[in-house]
């Protein structure tokens, strides 16, 4: 590996001008700077991190802990944290809880050793269920930053990226309404999440709102993926006079639609849906899933500027809530 002392030798200057010249010192003169970096170059010359990070006490490393990597959100947010962490000179360590609060626990701590100069996360299942929030205060404690996105809980005095998931479920549900929908069924897998039960309440408003609507609201809660085809099944079958179905999470909206058709129902004329988010899967059904669609990838650079800033602070006062706006996407599945 090459030194500075190395880079310095062949140019016949001192070690101090090259670290000034890569640094691009106002006391050093343009063609020195502009010698010493195509020599680095040549040399494939980098900069020891670990020295640096000794030095200046930072490790310009963020770590990144989010629940799972096969979900599509998540991936899309991991890709613009990266992207945006690379862009202002930061590497990432991902961890990934699956959902498990003893998993999140061991990530905060493995790498809160000193490994990184602050945390984003989005929280695991079992942390939010079980409301467990101490191992998080704990890293705060320790004066490293945490930046949480999407599923977040007031409990923490922390920046925090989300959308406003009440927002967005109550614009769908009443763009549904506006159709002349009579009976809007919502579907969720997610509704012990803070995510979840906003959407719920988003839905669960609109009809109030609503003076046309005479239906109660139908709310179907689906365990786990297993039971969504069964759960879905059921819902036809118990509510034959359905015309409307929200789906607040990644998958029954898809789901939905595909026994619907399987049905002989016609979709738009007799049934709407709207699903949400994924756009790897929603947009490419057969009609197209009319979606809420959340920009994930900004979510992810959001949160890497707000810690950027609360990392430049040195300090947990006047924490920042951003809040990144939905967008309703219409298509085939609406009139």
């Amino acid at each position: 590996m090459v030194t500075l002392k190395q880079l310095a030798q062949k140019l016949n200057v001192s070690v101090s001008t090259v670290s000034k010249a890569l640094h691009e010192s106002d006391e050093i003169s343009k063609d020195t700077i502009e010698r010493v970096k195509a020599l680095a170059q040549e040399l494939n010359y980098q900069p020891n991190k670990v020295a640096l990070s000794l030095k200046s006490n930072k490790t310009k490393t963020f770590g990144v802990i989010i629940p799972n990597i096969l979900n599509h959100f998540f991936a899309k947010v991991l890709y613009g944290i990266e992207e945006e962490a690379t862009k202002k000179g930061y590497d990432i360590i991902i961890c990934i809880s699956n959902e498990s609060y003893s998993k999140e626990l061991q990530s905060l701590e493995v790498l809160g050793n000193g490994s990184v100069d602050g945390f984003i996360i989005s929280i695991a299942e079992e942390t939010q269920i079980n409301n467990q929030t101490q191992h998080i205060e704990s890293v705060l404690q320790q004066d490293l930053p945490v930046v949480m996105f999407d599923r977040v809980t007031d409990e923490i005095n922390c920046d925090k990226v989300i959308i406003d998931d009440f927002g967005a479920a109550y614009e769908a549900t009443n763009f549904l309404l506006k159709e002349g929908r009579k009976q809007i069924v919502l579907l969720s897998n997610i509704e012990e999440l803070s995510v979840g039960k906003l959407r719920v309440n988003g839905y669960l408003k609109a009809l109030e709102e609503s003076s046309d609507y005479k239906n109660k609201p139908i709310l179907i809660h689906i365990g786990n993926n297993d039971q969504i085809e069964e759960c879905i099944e059921a819902l036809y079958t118990q509510y034959p006079k359905v015309d409307g179905i929200l789906s607040i999470d990644n998958t029954t909206g898809v789901v939905a639609l595909h026994k619907a058709l399987k049905k002989g129902i016609e979709v738009p004329n007799n049934l709407s849906i709207i699903g949400f988010s994924d756009e790897n899967v929603l947009p490419f059904t057969e009609p197209k899933l009319s979606t809420i669609s959340q920009p994930a990838i900004d979510i992810g650079k959001a949160s890497v500027d707000l810690l950027l800033e609360r990392i430049k602070m040195k300090s947990q006062t006047d924490i920042k809530v951003k809040t990144i706006k939905t967008n309703l996407v219409l298509r085939g599945t609406t009139k």
